[in-house]
């Protein structure tokens, strides 16, 4: 199931300030708020973005909180506050840890952000890996890869076409409980995020995309090759879009240190390094930029869109 456009290189960004784990986060998002976010995704829709991303924290121990930090917003409180003041860029949970709930509470939030969306929903979904944060609200850590599988398969239903979705499962089962609003979509596309051999089978097998947790260049090819083997062993014809996450990125000369791993330069040469994911057999590259503010997040991401995107094909 293809969302996103044939043909051409799609590109996408992770929010800032909704999620700061010290991997990625720039100094600036620790003092920024609502307004930041309003005004980075407004300029990420009318850059031609495919999707914003927000991600899924409940709760960090103490143990992770120094390199995790503690500031996790709730991805369908932030995707719905940001569908209000975007027109049409795809709203992403890159990803939605959907085992800590039951999925007629996440069919329930996901479909009413569906639907208020007017269809721009992409619903990621992974695994999980903090204990703690499973202990807490009673899931099982233990088995979330099993408890995921069925999650999907029960997600399916419950945003499916059926006012009165059933499912009967090992873990979850209900029928004759109605749900509206209904998503927007007939299908609401289902991602599946992960880079172990778990993900990938989850995601060749019960996903309509692939989410690699940061798999670099060398590694993408041979997991991508694996994705595809798996969906043709099982008989599956449905197109799967394959996505990767790129390096950091700042378009231009950058004046500052950004990093021996950014790439950084003139946009015909930053579009020739990137058009690599695409030989690959990558359909969209989330992409995230070097900045020291709000102002140059925007700069970065307008020139992203003018001037590195029309290179990408």
């Amino acid at each position: 199931m293809q969302v996103l456009p044939e043909g051409r290189l799609a590109y996408g960004m992770q929010l800032p300030i909704q999620s700061q784990s010290t991997i990625y986060a720039e100094p600036w998002e620790a003092d920024a708020g609502p307004a930041d976010l309003v005004e980075v995704a407004r300029a990420a829709d009318r850059s031609g973005f495919a999707y914003l991303a927000s991600c899924d924290h409940v709760a960090i121990p103490r143990r992770l909180a120094g390199a995790m930090s503690i500031i996790w917003y709730d991805p369908v409180a932030t995707l719905s506050y940001l569908a209000g003041v975007t027109e049409r860029v795809r709203l992403l949970s890159h990803v939605a840890i959907v085992g800590l709930r039951h999925p007629l509470v996440t069919a329930k939030q996901y479909a009413t952000l569906d639907h208020l969306s007017q269809g721009r929903l992409i619903l990621g979904v992974g695994a999980g890996h903090v204990e703690e944060e499973f202990e807490a609200v009673g899931a099982d850590f233990e088995r979330r890869g099993a408890v995921l599988d069925e999650t999907i398969d029960a997600l399916r239903a419950a945003l499916g076409a059926d006012e009165f979705p059933v499912h009967h499962g090992k873990l979850y089962d209900f029928e004759g409980l109605g749900q509206r609003p209904r998503p927007a979509q007939e299908r609401v596309p289902v991602w599946v995020g992960g880079s172990s051999p778990a993900a990938v089978r989850r995601a060749a097998l019960r996903g309509d995309g692939w989410l690699p947790q940061g798999d670099p260049r060398d590694r993408l090819p041979g997991q991508i090759a694996r994705l595809k083997r798996l969906r043709a062993e099982a008989g599956i014809e449905d197109p799967v879009t394959v996505g990767a996450i790129t390096e950091p990125l700042y378009v231009g000369a950058p004046g500052w240190d950004v990093g021996r791993r950014t790439l950084h330069g003139a946009p015909e040469a930053l579009a020739e390094s990137l058009r690599a994911y695409r030989a690959m057999g990558v359909h969209q590259i989330q992409v995230r930029f070097r900045c020291r503010g709000r102002t140059e997040l925007i700069d970065q991401i307008e020139a992203f869109g003018a001037e590195v995107a029309p290179h990408l094909d």
